[in-house]
């Protein structure tokens, strides 16, 4: 069980038409960043199933994610062991949670979320959603997420389908390959 829960924390990944403005973030100093970006401010499509490594410490795990996001909804299944352990839908308004009994009750579905928007959602999008504190650099080769000026997540993109996210606060890195399913197989 502990393994799930490192690995769940880790992922609070890799891993969105609502004109209604996103709930405000947690800003705590010291919490997690909790964004609630609007699926439509993500700007076009997706449909993605990921292989997640997930590193903490000296563990290491591995997770499939499968990603779909229009403007209407983000929707997000994460699997482990082959079996869905849980999954969640976020349609701006309402985040809705369906776990599986074997799944720990530790990991965040908020979490989930507000990481994978920090990974693919436009930059702009997110600098108007982060809270006072908080700053994010962004270019091509990745993001910077920084609270009160300290280094939180470091983003890196390593290629078109392989992506880098070290929550350097928590401790734990995710190296996330993508494989767009938009195409067909």
């Amino acid at each position: 069980m502990r393994y799930l829960q490192l690995l769940m924390l880790a992922l609070l990944l890799g891993l969105g038409a609502c004109a209604t403005p996103p709930a405000p973030p947690v800003a705590d100093a010291g919490a997690p960043l909790l964004l609630r970006l609007a699926p439509a401010t993500l700007g076009r499509t997706l449909a993605l199933q990921q292989q997640v490594t997930v590193q903490a410490g000296e563990r290491v795990e591995h997770m499939d994610v499968l990603l779909e996001a229009d403007a209407e909804a983000v929707r997000v299944a994460l699997m482990g062991m082959g079996q869905t352990g849980t999954s969640l839908e976020w349609d701006g308004h309402d985040l809705k949670l369906t776990r599986a009994a074997w799944w720990p009750r530790a990991v965040s579905a908020e979490r989930v979320l507000s990481e994978m928007q920090l990974t693919l959602w436009p930059a702009a999008a997110l600098r108007e959603a982060l809270p006072p504190g908080w700053t994010l650099e962004a270019d091509a080769a990745g993001r910077l997420l920084r609270q009160d000026g300290s280094a939180v997540i470091r983003i890196r993109y390593l290629g078109p389908t392989r992506t880098e996210l070290v929550h350097l606060r928590d401790g734990y890195r995710l190296d996330i390959e993508s494989r767009d399913l938009g195409d067909g197989p």
